[in-house]
């Protein structure tokens, strides 16, 4: 047997999808997640998965390390060297006009103080014409501060480096021969190539930061695989929803920055693509953070700009909402009301029923005490849970606030669920999209729990839960692509375009790309491009992507036309208007290198054979505060074109579904539970 597998560590447990080449078969496992040292965890969940790592011809796992090591402020200490008279660009940043009316924002404490910035003499002009040659002594300078003050990065950003790299290339020579591999170097236009003085400062100061803890970790794990007799390289998430090798990752640990939540997003993508429902939802509920996602006309919803703890990133990403919200969101009062959240228990100790310590209450702990949980069959029976030790932890804040523990308890559920819708409207209602209009996908060892009332509060009909939901994000890296993004400045105004210059520059970028993926061991066959332009009305700041048809296309007659007339429909949609006729500027190349990963052949879905040993089970659960007997069914055993009305909570070993009273639920031919709400039951 050889096997795929996809692994997603998360906050509180990490989780595994093993998919058995030879039978078309899935097999999904979790383990607590190890803090201390990660490896513990990742191994403790492979081995309930796969026998031998031998046996493993593809592997591919999401890591939150750096996103953990900018949230928790535990990156690097980085020095940063800005052109002659630019020293305070990062500091100054844009303003808050985006929060221009909220008397609480307080702008994100910049990563690097403004001592720790260096200036470097020499100068190129927009054209990347050189008006004064680099000042290198400047440059050896710096790197000997670097030593003797223990820099453990340098990031390095020059003015117009998008458009001539030859200085920052040639302060990246100087600085890896002062400074050898014990620093690491980074240069804006290697992490962000596009305009944008502060964004591209930005973002290189992020791949700085983040970039050595990112290094450290997949230096650690490739040994300790290679150790176990893993003889395939470990390939890694990208926050663009593709995936690349451990080593391209190491160069470009920025890439990685949203690795594990990604993995959601791509798995919706399949699922919506097998529901034949193009536009979802995808809600991932852990045991620390809840994130939002969407798939839109059967794509995931990729931005080529975001933000990262409140810093500006320049690079295709996956558009993520997260909010802390998750199993082990701790429950408080304050100002004599209910808080639930963004603290949470973690791994260790954990919620109060994980019997590791914990005494503050969490969702975790509600559900326990609603009895939405099997405490005798949690995560697959690895995990007994302790009922008394969540019935006294919400017992204390309920006495607290003068409630009983039933109601306290469906009141922590009910925050919580309030502050994932809110998070929902804001990727939905606030861009425009009703979320009416869409299925809600729910995964994540919570998500299933919670799914349907978010939805009653959306006003969404239909919630689907696919296979292993605890898993889900591990699933979905099991099929993704491999995946370079290229850029390439483009100013132009649309009456001034060059379509063979413009057609010639996408060839090159063409090229680049599938030299990236012979990289990265993508057969030639399996290599593909995808081409686009940004685009925006004259005067105006902000662009939106334009996709292209192929490289050749701005050379053929009548483009400008029809480009602009993408462009305009792009418009109505994005901010409900367009101006037709208008005149239009060209701003940058990008262009979208793809490897196709082998197409996996799974084998039909068909519930456990045998007897099943839970047939009658019910249990007392609480909806709306009142008690119901609930039957208690083990998914496994659940046929394609099985029928069931709630209430019901359905456990399995990755996660547990509940359905509320007034729900319907249909076992669909891919496994998946189709919920529908209320009155379209």
């Amino acid at each position: 047997m050889t096997y795929r597998v996809a692994m997603d560590i998360g906050g509180t447990f990490t989780d595994v999808v093993a998919y058995d080449e030879t039978s078309g078969t899935y097999r999904a496992a979790k383990a607590p997640t190890t803090p201390g040292d990660l490896a513990e965890g990742v191994f403790a969940s492979l081995e309930r998965a796969v026998e031998d790592p031998a046996a493993i011809s593809f592997f591919v796992h999401g890591t939150t390390q750096g996103l953990n090591a900018l949230l928790e402020r535990k990156g690097a200490r980085v020095l940063l060297l800005m052109s002659e008279g630019m020293r305070d660009v990062y500091h100054i940043a844009r303003g808050n006009r985006d929060r221009m009316f909220d008397l609480h924002y307080r702008k994100p404490v910049p990563l690097v103080e403004r001592y720790a910035t260096a200036e470097v003499g020499g100068r190129l002009d927009w054209r990347g014409e050189e008006l004064r040659p680099l000042d290198e002594e400047a440059v050896r300078a710096a790197a000997r501060r670097a030593k003797d003050e223990g820099f453990t990065a340098v990031a390095v950003s020059f003015l117009f480096s998008y458009v001539e790299p030859a200085h920052e290339r040639r302060a990246g020579e100087i600085l890896a021969e002062e400074l050898g591999e014990d620093v690491m170097v980074v240069l804006s236009h290697r992490v962000a190539g596009e305009w944008r003085e502060y964004e591209r400062t930005s973002s290189a100061v992020l791949d700085a930061y983040t970039g050595p803890v990112v290094r450290r970790y997949l230096g650690r794990i490739e040994e300790r695989f290679a150790e176990r007799g893993l003889g395939v390289p470990v390939q890694v998430m990208q926050s663009s929803g593709g995936v690349v090798n451990a080593a391209f990752a190491r160069r470009h640990p920025l890439q990685t920055l949203l690795s594990g939540p990604v993995g959601g997003t791509m798995g919706g993508v399949a699922a919506a693509a097998l529901l034949g429902r193009p536009n979802a939802i995808c809600v991932d509920m852990g045991g620390t953070s809840f994130d939002v996602s969407l798939v839109l006309d059967g794509r995931p919803d990729i931005s080529n700009e975001g933000a990262a703890d409140g810093f500006p990133v320049l690079m295709p990403l996956v558009n993520l909402h997260t909010i802390g919200a998750g199993g082990g969101s701790i429950a408080y009062a304050e100002a004599g009301g209910l808080r639930v959240g963004p603290e949470s228990a973690g791994a260790a100790p954990g919620p109060a029923c994980y019997g590791r310590g914990g005494t503050r209450p969490t969702v975790t702990d509600a559900n326990a005490v609603l009895g939405r949980v099997d405490p005798e069959w949690f995560a697959g029976g690895h995990m007994t849970l302790d009922t008394g030790a969540a019935q006294r932890a919400v017992e204390g804040l309920a006495t607290e606030l003068g409630l009983s523990a039933v109601a306290l308890a469906g009141g922590i559920c009910g925050v919580a669920n309030a502050k994932m819708a809110q998070a929902i409207r804001t990727l939905t209602v606030e861009h425009g999209l009703e979320p009416r209009e869409f299925t809600l996908l729910a995964f994540g060892g919570a998500g299933p729990m919670h799914a349907v009332e978010i939805a009653r509060e959306l006003g969404v009909a239909e919630v689907v839960v696919p296979r292993f939901p605890g898993a889900f994000s591990a699933w979905g890296m099991l099929g993704t692509e491999v995946r370079r993004d290229l850029t390439r400045q483009f100013f132009t105004p649309g009456d001034a375009l060059d379509g063979a210059a413009m057609a010639s520059a996408l060839d090159a970028l063409g090229i680049e790309g599938r030299a990236v993926l012979g990289e990265q061991g993508v057969p030639v066959g399996l290599r593909r491009v995808e081409h686009a332009v940004d685009m925006r009305y004259e005067g105006q700041d902000y662009t939106l992507t334009v996709p292209l048809d192929d490289s050749a296309e701005p050379a053929a007659e009548g483009f400008l036309a029809r480009v602009s007339a993408r462009f305009a429909g792009l418009h109505e949609r994005r901010y409900g208007h367009a101006t037709p006729g208008a005149p239009v500027e060209f701003v940058t190349l990008r262009t979208t290198a793809l490897g196709g990963s082998p197409d996996l052949a799974p084998a039909g879905y068909a519930p456990e054979a045998g007897e099943n040993p839970w047939a009658g089970r019910v249990k007392p659960v609480f909806f709306d505060g009142t008690s119901h007997e609930t039957p208690v069914l083990r998914r496994e055993h659940l046929a394609a074109g099985e029928e069931f009305s709630g209430p019901a909570i359905v456990v399995e070993a990755t996660s547990t579904t509940v359905v509320p009273p007034d729900a319907h639920v249909t076992v669909d031919a891919n496994g998946f539970l189709v919920i529908k709400l209320g009155g379209t039951a």
